[in-house]
């Protein structure tokens, strides 16, 4: 596997980003986010005299954040650790729908990163801008302003055809609908997207993701044969079968009893630490968020605030002091 989390053959791309672009390392993470051009190469820790991430305790902005841990100091002799490859980013984003008086500004100059092979929850109230993000993020939606990156590669320079192939070969999705094909096996549905881009099958990844999610037993039943979470993890495989650079998943599991939602996030959880994947799922529910690494906060279009190693109840505190 690529240290980006994909295979196909392309190359590790390891982008970095405007000094100005928030961004705090996550667990393992340290490093000096100085302006570089996207090219394709490895992270490179900072020079001594210019390690800029933040102490541990601290955000983005130097402000202190009790409860959150940054990056541990290097040991002596030891180099810091070196930044994660980005799976995707905004940088000044910004996003309006209609025009005059009646327009709206889902996203208001939203600069973010995406670390790869990290679990990542996007929460807000209604109308917070959080669907937005994540379309514009998967390129199913266009900015007004700004830029979008995925795996590298900014949106806005693709052609329609270039942009489609992308979200094909580098984009998965999840959804709260399952989406599958009623008259095809799970396994068929599976790697219907490969079949349908005439690519051939890892056969070695698709067992892999088969027993992250633990389809075994499932795989020569049809949808009307599964129970509902058994399809979202059909769905989920899906997405994860064709090695993307990042999986977007939209509420898995707000079509979902508790226990079948739990079960899937936890497949999910273990398809970032087990097969190196990157997930963004957007969520309203808590319980969902503390399975992610990272959580991520928007109001009125905006990032207000993060949460790392998220538990229900400081997603829930979060969301309360924004409502």
């Amino acid at each position: 596997m690529s240290p980006s989390g994909h295979g196909g053959g392309r190359p590790a791309v390891y982008p970095t980003y405007p000094a100005d672009v928030p961004y705090d390392p996550p667990l393992d993470a340290g490093w000096d986010p100085g302006y570089a051009p996207y090219t394709a190469r490895p992270p490179q820790p900072p020079p001594r005299a210019r390690q800029s991430y933040p102490p541990p305790g601290t955000g983005a902005t130097g402000r202190v954040r009790l409860g959150d841990t940054g990056p541990a100091p290097a040991a002596r002799g030891r180099r810091p650790p070196t930044r994660p490859p980005v799976a995707a980013a905004a940088i000044h984003a910004v996003k309006v729908y209609g025009e005059g008086q009646t327009a709206v500004r889902a996203l208001d100059d939203v600069s973010v990163q995406l670390p790869a092979r990290r679990f990542t929850a996007i929460m807000g109230p209604s109308g917070s801008g959080k669907s937005t993000l994540m379309h514009c993020l998967a390129g199913l939606d266009k900015l007004t302003s700004g830029k979008v990156y995925v795996d590298g590669i900014e949106l806005s320079a693709l052609s329609e055809r270039k942009l489609t192939k992308l979200r094909r070969d580098r984009i998965g999705f999840v959804f709260q609908a399952f989406n599958l094909v009623p008259t095809l096996t799970a396994y068929e549905n599976i790697t219907l997207p490969m079949s349908l881009a005439r690519r051939r099958r890892d056969d070695a990844w698709i067992e892999a993701v088969v027993d992250a999610v633990g389809l075994h037993r499932r795989l020569d039943h049809r949808p009307a044969q599964l129970s509902g979470g058994q399809q979202q993890r059909v769905a989920v495989a899906r997405a994860l079968a064709s090695r993307p650079a990042i999986i977007f998943a939209d509420e898995p599991t707000g079509n979902l009893d508790s226990r079948s939602g739990q079960e899937v996030l936890a497949f999910m959880r273990q398809a970032v630490e087990r097969l190196g994947q990157t997930i963004v799922m957007v969520t309203h529910d808590p319980v969902a968020a503390s399975y992610a690494h990272h959580a991520l906060f928007l109001a009125d279009g905006r990032i207000v605030d993060e949460v790392f190693q998220p538990t229900p109840e400081r997603v829930l505190d979060r969301l309360m002091r924004l409502s």
